[in-house]
């Protein structure tokens, strides 16, 4: 087994997608890793969409990064991350953080708008629109958060939280 405390001189082979209009977020982070853990970084660009399905049909592989140590693929950034024995977070594990934020934030918002107001942030209205404005957040993040771009969220892109709102006639049927 490598020693992987010992990294001072070793070179990893990072293949990462780099194109005009897109340059793959993972293999930045692949790449600031190998750096901070002492690796020289051969950093090899597929730069187009055949050579990256190319790569990833030759390697047998379904995403890019991938990085190789020793002519040995360790594999994505996931897999980089356990392969120098960092932390990797479970995609599906449940994080409150969000929500905390987003609790405080609308506090802060809603003790603003009573100082505003009223010259004190803790009145009973402020308490109203605290409620007002979690109320107004939540239902926001839930519609954005599946979303990748808001000019794809649509329920004919399959969007899950995509909703048709009807609108009204302006012109008589004719």
């Amino acid at each position: 087994m490598l020693d992987r405390n010992d990294q001072a001189g070793r070179t990893a082979i990072l293949y990462r997608m780099v194109m005009p209009g897109h340059t793959c977020p993972y293999g930045l982070k692949a790449k600031d890793l190998l750096k901070r853990s002492g690796y020289e970084v051969d950093d090899r660009h597929l730069t187009s969409r055949g050579e990256t399905d190319a790569f990833k049909a030759k390697h047998a592989v379904p995403t890019t990064p991938q990085v190789f140590i020793d002519d040995v693929r360790v594999g994505g950034y996931d897999d980089l991350r356990r392969y120098l024995g960092k932390p990797v977070v479970d995609p599906k594990a449940t994080t409150y953080r969000p929500v905390i934020v987003l609790f405080a934030l609308t506090a802060l918002m809603a003790m603003a708008a009573s100082y505003a107001v009223s010259g004190t942030p803790f009145t009973l209205r402020a308490a109203e629109w605290f409620i007002a404005f979690s109320m107004v957040a939540l239902r926001m993040s839930r519609v954005l958060r599946p979303c990748s771009s808001i000019t794809t969220c649509s329920p004919s892109a399959g969007c899950p939280t995509a909703t048709s709102i009807p609108m009204p006639r302006v012109l008589p049927a004719s």
